[in-house]
């Protein structure tokens, strides 16, 4: 009895630690990137004075961290289908970014981003109805981001997660305790 308690318990273990697929990250989660153009759909290109001072970055747990030149963000993203993207609203610091900044113009733009492609190693933002997108590189030094998902949401679906509630319930149920 108490070897096949033993051998559900290891099961559980293993099971509830199993490598889970990336696919449901969309290939963006625990990654983070920076600015390099915004082409507009009637054909305006705006181009950072700096990349380094755009930068977004996707947790593997459904929040995301920003930087638009002098502010700094948190929010939240999740994937609504294939290639679909909706991020939550963004806490943005509010300081007086200087003449030239592209700050105003992600903040007011960030709601409308609906879809998102990765092509040649750059990510593509898309706003609805044809409104433009931007255009991303990956951070120098670091594509992957280390993050330990805090709770499930459908981005977190990537990643190793240990489940104890497995090996628990496995203990209840044979009267272990």
């Amino acid at each position: 009895m108490k070897r096949s308690l033993l051998l559900l318990v290891t099961l559980g273990f293993v099971l509830g630690c199993a490598q889970t697929p990336q696919a449901r990250l969309g290939g963006i989660g625990g990654t983070s990137w920076q600015l390099v153009k915004f082409q507009g759909g009637d054909g305006t290109v705006l181009v950072p004075d700096d990349k380094a001072k755009y930068t977004v970055a996707f947790a593997g747990d459904g929040n995301v961290s920003v930087r638009f030149d002098c502010n700094r963000g948190r929010g939240a993203w999740i994937l609504t289908g294939p290639n679909q993207l909706r991020f939550g609203p963004l806490a943005l610091t509010r300081a007086m970014c200087p003449p030239g900044s592209l700050h105003d113009h992600l903040a007011r733009q960030w709601p409308f981003v609906r879809s998102y492609t990765l092509k040649d190693g750059h990510l593509f933002l898309s706003l609805m109805a044809d409104g433009g997108s931007y255009e991303f590189e990956p951070m120098a030094g670091s594509s992957r981001l280390s993050s330990v998902p805090r709770r499930p949401t459908q981005a977190a679906a990537g990643g190793r997660r240990c489940s104890v509630s497995a090996v628990l319930l496995l203990g209840d149920q044979f009267g272990s305790g």
